[in-house]
């Protein structure tokens, strides 16, 4: 009897040691989430060279309980990661433009009523496929039996979301699937016109024409290494959040056609994968892109001289900006 109460006592000691782990990480990732991403919005607030550049916020997910704010809390969750997918689908499909077609091309395709629309349909569709199904009842069609029944189980917790066959399937595409496939497509155009841009560029400077290119050529190269370069960052960022939220789209489409067989533990695990992408977004800025890491150095150690912008011109020179494709360049 004593070595069964000591095995006993023995497992609830790892079981709490356990839970206080899980919970640490778990806090430190939701804290590290909305610090992180905090520094980006100041970031992005304090320098103006930043407000020209492409940036991806995740919003911080709320932790309600009860039936009521349990379907709000879901609805949010997927209205959330739905528009920061779609708002990738649209970066991407606005540097194809920038990248792979003509500077008035661009300016004809991206015009501010189109952005808007395209702003506008990121967060209408979410809406269409979160609250209002969830609200309603849809995404429960045909399995309200499997939920109260996981709903009074000892091991489930009392929030319960679970979707049927044609929600799961509806969601997945129009969230993930559909919008991966255009920015996949919109990479690989960028990936093959950057290679034939840096041949050419190869060429001329073999042939020694490079240096005896006009202004025009000049600055159709500065643009197209800028583009180039933004794309290549938003391509990583991209990958890295596709990483992160595959495994649950995945999960979330297999789960109703296998009886919902799909462990807790493993939908726990690719949630969370999905949320500590929020924690990656600010490390990638601050690795991939000058502008943020400065940018972060000066808000992080309160403005100091050192990590400012050097000016060649002076301190008393002014600076003026223009665009290039939707990029801004400093003229001095």
């Amino acid at each position: 009897v004593s070595i069964l109460r000591e095995n006993t006592a023995s497992e609830e000691n790892c079981i709490r040691v356990y839970r206080i782990a899980l919970i640490s990480f778990l806090s430190l990732v939701m804290l590290m989430s909305v610090l992180g991403n905090l520094l980006v919005m100041v970031a992005v607030c304090k320098d103006r060279q930043l407000r020209s550049e492409t940036a991806r916020l995740r919003s911080a997910r709320l932790l309600i309980s009860s039936n009521t704010f349990c379907l709000v809390r879901t609805s949010l969750d997927v209205l959330l990661t739905t528009a920061s997918i779609l708002h990738l689908c649209c970066i991407s499909l606005d540097r194809y433009y920038a990248i792979c077609c003509q500077p008035l091309v661009y300016r004809n395709k991206m015009t501010p009523l189109r952005v808007a629309l395209m702003i506008g349909g990121c967060w209408i569709i979410p809406t269409v496929i979160s609250f209002l199904p969830i609200m309603q009842g849809w995404n429960s069609i045909g399995i309200n039996d499997l939920i109260e029944k996981r709903k009074f189980s000892g091991n489930s917790t009392v929030c319960v979301f679970m979707v049927n066959k044609p929600y799961a399937l509806t969601c997945s595409v129009v969230a993930f699937y559909v919008p991966l496939i255009l920015m996949v497509l919109a990479y690989q155009r960028i990936y093959v016109t950057a290679r034939a841009h840096a041949r050419q560029i190869s060429m001329l400077q073999r042939a020694g024409g490079a240096g005896n290119a006009d202004s025009a050529d000049h600055q159709r190269n500065h643009r197209m290494r800028t583009e180039t370069k933004a794309a290549k960052t938003l391509c990583i960022i991209m990958g890295c959040f596709c990483l992160c939220w595959a495994p649950f789209f995945i999960t979330n489409v297999v789960d109703p056609f296998i009886d919902y067989s799909v462990p807790e533990q493993l939908w726990a695990a690719c949630l969370w994968l999905g949320y500590i992408n929020s924690m990656l977004n600010p490390i990638l800025y601050a690795f991939l892109n000058k502008s943020f890491r400065r940018a972060f150095l000066i808000i992080l150690c309160c403005g100091h001289k050192r990590y400012r912008r050097p000016s060649i011109l002076g301190p008393g020179t002014t600076c003026t900006a223009t665009q290039i494709n939707g990029s801004t360049h400093v003229l001095k």
